[in-house]
């Protein structure tokens, strides 16, 4: 396990605070490790953690392919990346909500995009270790 700086990967992300530490270190990508990670920093998020994993191998035994279940792991490594990160979930967060409650499609965009930037920022962040 890693420790990762201020923000996703090392660097605040836009709209965080400069001392965005880790709640607990980077968990390995397993999912055993992911869930302990969840059940910490997240643990409203365990019922959908639980249900995406076994979806993830109920997919990968149908069509014989391991591609779901890493599918489903870097997913769930990058959104418990964005929770390790208390100011970085809130934004993230936030975008997500003010995008669904949005009046115009440029206001949801807007707010979209600064929810994917961070989701991007902590997909790169895990894949890079």
């Amino acid at each position: 396990m890693s420790r990762g700086g201020a923000g996703v990967g090392g660097v605040p992300v836009k709209g965080t605070a400069e001392g965005d530490w880790p709640l607990i270190p980077r968990p390995e990508r397993t999912p055993g490790a992911l869930h302990a990670a969840c059940a910490v920093v997240a643990p409203r998020l365990l019922t959908v953690y639980d249900q995406a994993k076994d979806q993830a191998l109920a997919t990968a035994v149908q069509h014989g392919s391991l591609k779901p279940v890493h599918a489903y792991l870097d997913h769930w490594a990058a959104l418990i990346e964005i929770e390790r990160h208390p100011e970085t979930a809130k934004t993230y967060h936030r975008a997500e909500y003010l995008a669904h409650v949005s009046t115009t499609p440029d206001e949801a965009r807007g707010h979209l995009t600064t929810a994917s930037g961070i989701y991007r920022a902590a997909a790169e962040a895990v894949r890079a270790e």
